[in-house]
C-alpha cells in the first residue's frame, strides 16, 4: 500500500477511536493508541504537521523514488558538453542512454562523470525476491 503523506488527521483520529474501543481502558493498546492520538494533536496544533508530512513521506518512500536525476541525455556527449557549461553539481545523478551516471570533482578540480547504476537498472539486475 502506498502511504498518503496528506492524510487527513481527524480522519486518523477517527480510526484510532475506532480501535481504542476495541481495548479496555488501561491496558497497553489504549496506551499506545493515545500516544499516537495525542502526538498527532500536538504536531498540528504547534503548527508542525507539515514538517512531519516530510518525514513521513521520507520514512515511508522507497529509496527507489526518492532518486532525483539532474538531467537525462540521449548521448554521453550531450552530458559531457553539459558539463562544461557548468550547470553540474558534485554528486549530481545524470541518466545518459538509459544508464545512471554521477557528477564528481577531480583531484584536479575538473568535473567528470562516474558510473553509478540507477535504481532502476539495480531493480533489473537484481530484483527483489519473495519476501
Amino acid at each position: 500500500m502506498k502511504y498518503n503523506q496528506n492524510f487527513r488527521v481527524e480522519a486518523v483520529l477517527d480510526v484510532l477511536r475506532r480501535i481504542n474501543e476495541k481495548y479496555g481502558d488501561a491496558s497497553e493498546e489504549e496506551e499506545a493508541l493515545r500516544i499516537a492520538a495525542v502526538a498527532l494533536i500536538y504536531l498540528q496544533d504547534s503548527g508542525r504537521m507539515d514538517e512531519y508530512r516530510e518525514f513521513f513521506r521520507s520514512f515511508h518512500t522507497p529509496a527507489i523514488e526518492d532518486v532525483v536525476v539532474a538531467g537525462t541525455f540521449d548521448t554521453r556527449q550531450a552530458a559531457d558538453e553539459w558539463l562544461a557549461s557548468g550547470k553540474g553539481h558534485d554528486g549530481d545523478l545524470l541518466r545518459i542512454a538509459g544508464q545512471g551516471f554521477q557528477v564528481i570533482r577531480t583531484s584536479g578540480g575538473q568535473q567528470t562523470l562516474l558510473r553509478t547504476p540507477l535504481p532502476e537498472e539495480l531493480m533489473k539486475k537484481f530484483p527483489p525476491g519473495p519476501t
